[in-house]
């Protein structure tokens, strides 16, 4: 049923998503007094949002055969999650409530042999996205991949790759002869270094998302490195679909991820004076979808774009300062 208000009549089945339009017959009397309490025109305080939180992407392993950097995890409710997750459940907002907002950085690439270092994760409310793994370096125990949303790629020194985050990504692959193994993607487990090939191993593939309008996708894992002191490979190891850096040829430096996608950081495959550096990872991102007639403010060190898109505003920020950033939402 429907309930009575000052002369005037609210429908009992409001839009699911309009603040705007309210069902009903409304008297001047009623608005003018809905307007001072400042519920009209948004009488209802708790409206849908869609979010996309993905995590700071890996660094690359360093030296000879280091493995590529895993991807941010990739988390969401707009479409399919992670790790080959279903997507998560409905987000209701209240206005004039305040939510923590955090978009990660990547990890810096391993120096000369080290392992590259985890992303930082990325925050939206109580959803959490995990920073990716680092590649393994050229060294024990550094030549294991490191775990995070998506795990990093071991080196061609160890069979250990890092581990993913269950509905988050996949894990990296293992070291081979002289190769390491591609950082793990949001969609896609990382490939094994090859055994006695001229290549390392692919980063694993991301997951697409049409939150924006239109699909893009992130989170993929950063390419494993080929090479050793005494046999140069001839190509390092692709990147994944969503900004996964690929790895260097043998003496140039690998390429970092793509920033605001979450991917992983190439490995270097590099020996002597020459690069011997692992790639960054690429920043992540967050990215919410409102009703059009709602506004977001941010406190103050977000960086931030915003777009309308039919009957969606779409905010995407894609750094913050601190891990304390807020937003909050108004009619």
């Amino acid at each position: 049923m429907g309930k009575k208000r000052e002369g005037g009549y609210l429908g009992a089945t409001p839009s699911t998503w309009s603040s705007t339009v309210r069902p009903g017959i409304w008297n001047l009397r009623s608005q003018f007094n809905l307007k001072k309490e400042g519920t009209w025109p948004g009488l209802y305080s708790t409206l849908a949002l869609e979010y996309l939180v993905v995590a700071g992407g890996g660094g690359g392993g360093g030296r000879y055969y280091g493995g590529g950097g895993g991807a941010g995890g990739f988390r969401t409710n707009a479409g399919p999650s992670g790790g080959g997750a279903s997507a998560e459940g409905s987000f209701t907002i209240t206005l004039g409530s305040s939510y923590t907002v955090t978009t990660g950085g990547g990890g810096a690439g391993g120096l000369s042999g080290a392992r590259g270092t985890q992303g930082s994760n990325s925050v939206f409310s109580s959803t959490t996205s995990t920073g990716g793994g680092g590649g393994g370096g050229n060294t024990a125990p550094s030549g294991d991949g490191g775990a995070g949303g998506s795990g990093g790629g071991a080196s061609g020194y160890s069979a250990t790759n890092g581990v993913g985050t269950p509905n988050q990504g996949y894990n990296g692959g293992a070291g081979g002869t002289y190769a390491g193994g591609g950082g793990g993607g949001a969609g896609q487990a990382g490939s094994n270094g090859p055994a006695g090939d001229t290549t390392g191993g692919k980063g694993g593939n991301g997951v697409a998302s049409s939150i924006t309008g239109s699909s893009v996708t992130y989170a993929g894992g950063g390419g494993g490195a080929y090479g050793s002191s005494s046999t140069a490979g001839t190509l390092g190891g692709a990147g994944g679909t969503g900004g996964g850096g690929p790895a260097s040829n043998f003496g140039t430096a690998g390429t970092a991820g793509t920033s605001n996608t979450g991917g992983g950081g190439g490995a270097t495959g590099g020996l002597g004076g020459s690069p011997t550096t692992g790639a960054n990872g690429g920043s992540g991102v967050v990215i919410l979808k409102v009703d059009a007639g709602l506004t977001a403010t941010f406190s103050g060190g977000v960086t931030y774009s915003t777009a309308t898109v039919g009957a969606f505003k779409i905010y995407t920020i894609t750094a913050t300062s601190t891990t304390s950033e807020t937003v909050t939402f108004s009619a």
